[in-house]
């Protein structure tokens, strides 16, 4: 039943980021075409389209670490994986509303040409354990948090394959998405920040 209903999450995320695309590709052609864009139906499609954007996040309470409070109840590298969703069509999971954002962020760097990879997302607490002991911990001068402090093991990170080009995308964009760049030394590395 839980696999049915990530199914189901992942469909409509899909068709949503399709409405988005074609709203979009319909202004472009409008533009294009010299037209006004000021018809009633273009209008509409462009309040619909904002109302699936960015701008709609659900505000969330977030405890004391910044974590939202039903989210934190599950424990860092135990989200089940009915509260994930896979990002695009990617085989990446994210908590589901970082998901949905980031699924839109990607379509969004596309439409402007520019290509965004992820190369890692959600860790559950025994792949934290793993990656620790291969690449040492963070405040030991290596690449990993200590397992179960993980923004991975929220669900509520992802490592991104990133050109400059990507990069410098990220940095003027990814704020609108609710991704924050907050590690030093790893630029790939980008943070998602509910709304409060």
């Amino acid at each position: 039943m839980n696999g049915r209903i990530a199914d189901i999450q992942s469909r409509i995320l899909a068709l949503q980021t399709q409405q988005a695309t074609t709203v979009t590709a319909t202004r472009t052609s409008q533009s294009a075409a010299g037209g006004s864009g000021t018809t009633f139906a273009s209008h509409l499609q462009g309040a619909i389209a904002a109302q699936q954007g960015p701008a709609a996040k659900k505000a969330y309470k977030l405890n004391d670490k910044g974590i939202p409070e039903d989210l934190a109840a599950y424990g860092n590298g135990q989200i089940p994986t009915e509260v994930l969703s896979r990002v695009g069509d990617t085989r990446h999971k994210l908590w589901a509303p970082a998901a949905e954002q980031l699924t839109q962020l990607v379509a969004d760097a596309k439409r402007d040409g520019v290509k965004i990879g992820i190369t890692d997302s959600y860790r559950s607490y025994n792949e934290q354990v793993d990656l620790a002991r291969r690449k040492g911990l963070y405040s030991q001068g290596g690449l990993a948090a200590k397992p179960g402090t993980s923004e991975h093991g929220w669900g509520m990170a992802t490592d991104l394959d990133l050109s400059p080009e990507a990069l410098a995308w990220m940095r003027q964009n990814a704020g609108r998405y609710g991704f924050v760049e907050n590690t030093k030394r790893e630029s790939w590395h980008w943070a998602f920040r509910p709304n409060t």
